[in-house]
């Protein structure tokens, strides 16, 4: 589904000043995670510009501290002594990703390669009530988030933290979901604190969608490469965004807002005043409105019903994957509406992919095959200099999940440049920087 011409993956040069040992020590552990294949102490300073002496002191740390670890031998070409190969011990740290959606509620927990560990979801409504009241929904994902601990048999003090990936507008300096248009309860719910009271861990608050774009950074293979667009399909669309191999968040760290593109000026009316917005057209409860009317559907579905919408959604996706119709004609109409936006936001930032996912794109994968593909790639006005590719993300459903979790491995041990000059942000996991941190060389 996506070329195979990928471009080698991004690693970061440390520096061999002194006094930033943290950063260094995070340059290294990204090189090993990122690699193809296994590397030697030779190699990573090859590919960090850091000194032998450098690299010989990070991975002595790392090893210590259960991160990484010794994985063979290679068999060196010339007459030298056969070089140690590394790569990360997957019980050596361990992440818990949140998804707060307003249908479901997934929660999984990550070791450090990324894998997912333990898992469980869980009806929304089933954790709450109908009205799905915060502070009970609260308990129930402190709840959740014990329970996949244990499940996964992480040792405490091995958990760095909780990442929730929560659908937005949020406000990430007071951890707070402020109003989202699914979840009418949820007016600025200090989400990010009431977790941490709960849990006693420490908890990062982000965007669905930005989430997703992180996950697929950290775990999903060549796709997470480079720059791209992940397109969110759940109760709400929207944007993630990566650019240069860095999650993009924005001025208030509320990028990807797309769902009021419009994309059919005689659309439905959207709650913004406007009509044809791409969040409102690519709702679950408009298409299963269209299918009752075309007949596809009997009629007296209750649309408030988020239930009823989801399992006639599901019949509509079946009904236009199994033969031409009526059903057929309004799920296409729905990924050309989306192919218009993701081709703006192609062109408007040079990207090199868009990864589609959500909790929507099983279902909706099929209608965006190889039209849509080359309907983007022939909008894509560079296709000159380089090709644009379609994907679908390898990480399922669990994508937010995986995302939130994600944030926190990422937050905690990729290279942020911002270091040298600012140290640790105070939001910071306890403890997240790769330990024990030396303030020498290297």
């Amino acid at each position: 589904m996506v070329s195979t011409d990928q471009p080698p993956a991004v690693v970061r040069r440390g520096t061999n000043l002194d006094r930033v040992g943290g950063f260094n020590d995070s340059v290294v552990l990204d090189a090993i995670r990122r690699a193809e294949q296994l590397l030697s102490r030779v190699e990573l300073a090859a590919s960090t510009g850091l000194s032998g002496q450098a690299i010989s002191n990070i991975t002595r740390r790392l090893l210590d501290a259960g991160l990484v670890r010794e994985a063979g031998r290679q068999k060196n070409s010339g007459l030298g002594k056969p070089r140690t190969l590394l790569e990360l011990e997957p019980t050596g740290q361990y992440a818990v990703g949140v998804h707060l959606d307003p249908a479901v509620v997934t929660v999984v927990v990550l070791d450090l390669t990324g894998q997912v560990v333990a898992r469980r979801r869980a009806d929304t409504e089933a954790i709450a009530n109908s009205a799905l009241e915060p502070d009970a929904l609260i308990d129930g994902i402190a709840a959740m988030v014990e329970q996949v601990i244990t499940e996964a048999g992480a040792a405490r003090d091995r958990v760095v933290g909780v990442g929730i990936a929560a659908p937005g507008p949020i406000d990430v300096a007071r951890g707070a979901v402020v109003d989202p248009p699914n979840l009418t309860a949820w007016n600025r719910v200090p989400l990010r604190d009431a977790l941490r009271d709960r849990t006693g861990l420490p908890v990062l608050l982000d965007k669905d969608v930005t989430a997703a774009a992180s996950a697929e950074k950290w775990a999903g293979g060549p796709h997470g490469r480079g720059s791209f667009v992940f397109f969110y399909l759940g109760t709400g669309v929207g944007a993630g965004l990566v650019i240069g191999d860095e999650v993009v968040r924005g001025t208030s760290g509320n990028v990807g807002e797309i769902g009021h593109v419009i994309v059919d000026p005689d659309g439905p009316l959207c709650f913004c005043g406007r009509r044809g917005c791409v969040g409102e057209t690519s709702q679950p409860r408009y298409l299963v409105q269209q299918a009752v009317h075309a007949g596809v559907i009997a009629q007296g579905i209750d649309l408030d019903d988020r239930r009823a919408v989801d399992v006639a959604f599901a019949t509509v996706c079946t009904a236009a994957a199994e033969a031409p119709g009526a059903a057929r004609e309004i799920v296409a109409a729905l990924a050309g509406r989306i192919a218009k936006v993701v081709e703006d936001i192609a062109n408007l930032l040079d990207l090199e992919r868009v990864v589609f996912g959500g909790p929507h794109w099983d279902r909706l994968a099929p209608f965006f095959g190889d039209s849509v593909r080359e309907t983007l790639r022939e909008r894509f006005l560079v296709r000159s200099v380089h090709p644009f590719d379609v994907a679908g993300t390898a990480l399922g459903a669990d994508v937010g999940a995986v995302g939130a979790a994600s944030l926190v491995l990422d937050h905690t041990f990729s290279p942020n440049p911002s270091v040298l000059l600012l140290g640790p942000p105070e939001s910071a996991p306890s403890g997240s920087r790769p330990a024990p941190a030396v303030n020498t060389a290297g």
